[in-house]
């Protein structure tokens, strides 16, 4: 499972949801929904099982970490009671949800499995030498030849005054830029482990742009729980795309070669004036 928040661009008044906050991208207050959401990975396709609109942050800092066990203790329900533990899954996420109280929680709700990259800014040290992570990541000398690591990595095992000890796997994608991984598992996880773990995790981001560019979730101005509406609607149309890729003749296709033949040879509005109520869909908004 992959745990990430991504934000959709949005300028209306009237819409819910709809925050500002100081973006170090753009380097000035953008407008704009912040989605939470939480993606399973099977056979190599995310598949969304809980997402929430909420701040991206505000004057007292939106509580994500809490949002998000709330998020995986309602999934654990669920998934209960069709007698499948989802504690089992290992759980990955970004550097910002990374903090002692959330890896206890976490551990407390039964996760065990827990992947998380790594600020640059944190303080490691050996026993001797007390760098930070950017330093660690510069200075440390990696290796092409682990088993079944894709790119030069490196594992050590050191202490943050936070956290204690704790296992890293330094990475390196090229020659200017290096990542690391911190193991916040109950018990050490390999370091191939943790590195085929990570690898899911960039599905999140695939999910996101499928989203955003092929469904165009940000045309939707759907307003009071017509949000959530409109998001469902686009849930269900990124899962029927999905499926239609197990077809013998759309297999080879990706999903925006999909969304093309489909347009070529149907007519989705026409199908909508059949068989619904257009003012109650909006369809200038999701046409």
């Amino acid at each position: 499972m992959a745990v990430d928040d991504s934000v959709i661009d949005r300028v209306g008044k009237r819409l819910r949801y709809t925050w500002s906050w100081y973006s170090g991208r753009w380097n000035k207050v953008v407008k704009g929904q912040n989605l939470l959401g939480i993606v399973l990975t099977i056979n190599g396709k995310p598949i969304p099982i809980h997402l929430l609109f909420c701040s991206k942050q505000g004057c007292k800092n939106t509580d994500k970490p809490s949002l998000l066990l709330s998020m995986l203790t309602k999934l654990k329900e669920e998934f209960a009671k069709h007698d499948m533990d989802i504690t089992t899954i290992p759980i990955t996420m970004d550097s910002w949800y990374v903090s002692e109280p959330l890896k206890q929680k976490l551990h407390e709700l039964g996760f065990t499995n827990i992947v998380v990259v790594g600020k640059s800014n944190y303080v490691f040290n050996d026993g001797s030498v007390k760098k930070t992570a950017s330093q660690w990541k510069k200075e440390i000398e990696y290796d092409s030849t682990n088993w079944g690591i894709d790119v030069p990595s490196q594992r050590k095992t050191l202490t943050n005054s936070t956290f204690g000890r704790v296992n890293l796997l330094f990475f390196r994608q090229s020659t200017t830029r290096a990542f690391y991984l911190m193991d916040f598992s109950s018990n050490s996880l390999r370091s191939v482990q943790m590195w085929r773990i990570w690898l899911a995790h960039n599905l999140i981001e695939q999910f996101w742009k499928i989203l955003k560019s092929v469904l165009a979730i940000g045309l939707m101005r759907l307003r009071g729980d017509g949000l959530y509406t409109g998001l469902l609607i686009k849930i269900m149309a990124y899962l029927w795309l999905t499926s239609l890729q197990n077809h013998s003749r759309l297999r080879h296709l990706f999903l925006t070669q999909i969304t093309r033949q489909l347009r070529r040879e149907s007519d989705l509005f026409t199908l909508l004036t059949e068989h619904f109520h257009l003012e109650f869909l909006g369809i200038p908004a999701i046409s």
